[in-house]
């Protein structure tokens, strides 16, 4: 049975320990918080301090930075960026290569389109079809 950790070298030389996760076996730093129930796949990173709800679901290669939190039953696609302190509503879906900027806010139940980019600190609310809603 091999090992269930990883150390990796930010980029200020500093080692940093992830854990693979239960369901998925995605990486999760130490500090991140992971529900049990909520499924990081492999090749997936989580910062630490971010925090991922019950029943949410983190595809290949996604990243969810430092401080990021995401709600419950939120579905992030693959090779998607959540950026340092950004927010996700419960139920919402993220699309494939989406970047969600640095302390960016997705409302509950909205759904980001494929290769979108949200940019840093901006808030966004979609209909179920990705139709954006007057703020």
């Amino acid at each position: 049975m091999g090992k269930n950790y990883v150390d990796i070298e930010n980029d200020q030389g500093e080692t940093l320990r992830y854990r693979k996760h239960v369901n998925g076996r995605g990486l999760i730093a130490h500090g991140a918080k992971v529900h049990p129930t909520a499924i990081v796949e492999a090749g997936a990173y989580v910062e630490p301090g971010a925090q991922i709800a019950a029943g949410a679901r983190v595809g290949r290669g996604a990243w969810i930075e430092a401080e990021a939190m995401i709600g419950p039953d939120v579905d992030i696609a693959p090779h998607a960026h959540i950026g340092p302190g950004a927010v996700i509503g419960g139920g919402a879906r993220i699309g494939v290569r989406t970047n969600i900027g640095a302390g960016a806010r997705v409302a509950v139940n909205s759904l980001i389109r494929d290769d979108e980019t949200i940019a840093d600190g901006e808030r966004v609310a979609t209909d179920r079809r990705g139709f954006r809603l007057a703020a």
